[in-house]
């Protein structure tokens, strides 16, 4: 299958990015090195080109009611101008995708899903649109930059006459930005560092990329890759669909009982509400190494009679801890904060500790 390429793709090249596949799409992994990208972020402004996440409009009469039957976040809280985090569950009590639901006003919503899976949600929401929402894909059509970093807003403020700071977390704004109208800045990202949004149309991609790096300049901003948008999620105890969530993982197994509200019904809300309401027989946790090593996707986690008790979904080194950090399924007795437990290291038993989130 053919890579897509981002509108931005030249430019990555030309930034001496490394380029990879990532979710059916060339996409820029580092243009230095993981760290300094991380730090970068952590302590000034870096840039992130997301523009492979996928993007659909739900509007019309019954837009509020197909969004509530699909995702299991109560969007009826929404105001004009809010965003929430959410995902799509499956009729097995899994989970489609977790995704972005933005209110731009009564009756208008977009959707911002994962690269990987635009084609599956879009199937999957247009399935269950019964009541006729009108559902468009605008995917292919924005680019979407991840201005990231406590300078970050200094930065983006240069280019807009909108107040940012009055922009709460979780909130957005559709305004003129770099001298284009109708961008969406929004208060959200995937990094825990602070910073917004910036959802531009691809035909003005180029120049609000020049933009922002311009206004960045004195704060000597960068390009990151997705190599540090993992290690920066990681940190947060962010998951990341495909690794820590997927199909076969219920809401409250993965931790994400906060975005679940029984208060209406969605797709298996009942079982997952008799999971709430019962127990669950595995969570995801946070550890934390004891032992010097490096969790990996995979690595089996054991107890300390070298019983599997589950399986690392994520793990690095955290630049900033200085330390190997990780997610993963455990059985729920061994799920608790200071539980001991063995990550399987190429055969070695190496010491870790559940933690709690975020790690920083």
């Amino acid at each position: 299958m053919d890579l897509k390429q981002v509108p931005l793709n030249d430019i990555h090249t030309k930034l001496g990015a490394k380029m990879v596949p990532f979710a059916g799409y060339n996409m820029p992994v580092r243009y230095s090195s993981d760290i300094e990208e991380h730090m970068t972020v952590r302590k000034g402004v870096g840039v992130f080109d997301v523009s492979h996440m996928g993007e659909f409009l739900v509007q019309g009469p019954n837009a509020l009611e197909l969004i509530q039957r699909v995702t299991s976040n109560d969007a009826s809280k929404l105001v004009d101008g809010q965003a929430q985090y959410s995902c799509l569950t499956n009729d097995s009590g899994g989970i489609v995708d977790d995704l972005l639901v933005y209110k731009m006003k009564d009756n208008d919503y977009m959707l911002v899903v994962n690269a990987s899976n635009i084609e599956k949600d879009w199937n999957w929401i247009n399935k269950h649109n019964s009541k006729g929402a009108s559902l468009k894909n605008i995917s292919d059509d924005i680019c979407l930059f991840a201005v990231q970093g406590p300078k970050a807003v200094t930065v983006l403020q240069k280019l807009t006459s909108i107040n940012l700071s009055s922009i709460k977390y979780y909130h957005f704004t559709k305004g003129e930005f770099a001298g284009v109208k109708d961008v969406i800045l929004s208060n959200t990202g995937y990094t825990g560092a602070g910073g917004f949004e910036v959802y531009v149309g691809k035909h003005d991609s180029i120049a609000v990329w020049n933009a922002i790096f311009e206004a960045g300049k004195e704060f000597n901003i960068k390009p990151i890759g997705l190599g540090a948008r993992d290690t920066l999620r990681l940190e947060m105890g962010f998951c990341l669909y495909g690794n820590d969530i997927d199909d076969t993982t219920s809401p409250i197994e993965g931790g994400l009982g906060w975005i679940t509200k029984f208060t209406k019904g969605f797709i298996n809300s009942t079982a997952i509400k008799d999971q709430k309401d019962k127990g669950v027989k595995r969570r995801l946790v946070g550890f934390k190494m004891v032992d010097k090593g490096i969790p990996r996707h995979d690595y089996p986690i054991k107890d300390s009679n070298g019983n599997v008790i589950g399986k690392v979904t994520s793990g690095t080194m955290s630049p900033v801890l200085g330390i190997g950090i990780g997610l993963g399924y455990v059985t729920t007795d061994h799920a608790e904060p200071g539980k001991e437990i063995f990550i399987d290291v190429r055969g070695r038993a190496l010491k870790a500790s559940v933690s709690k989130l975020p790690f920083i």
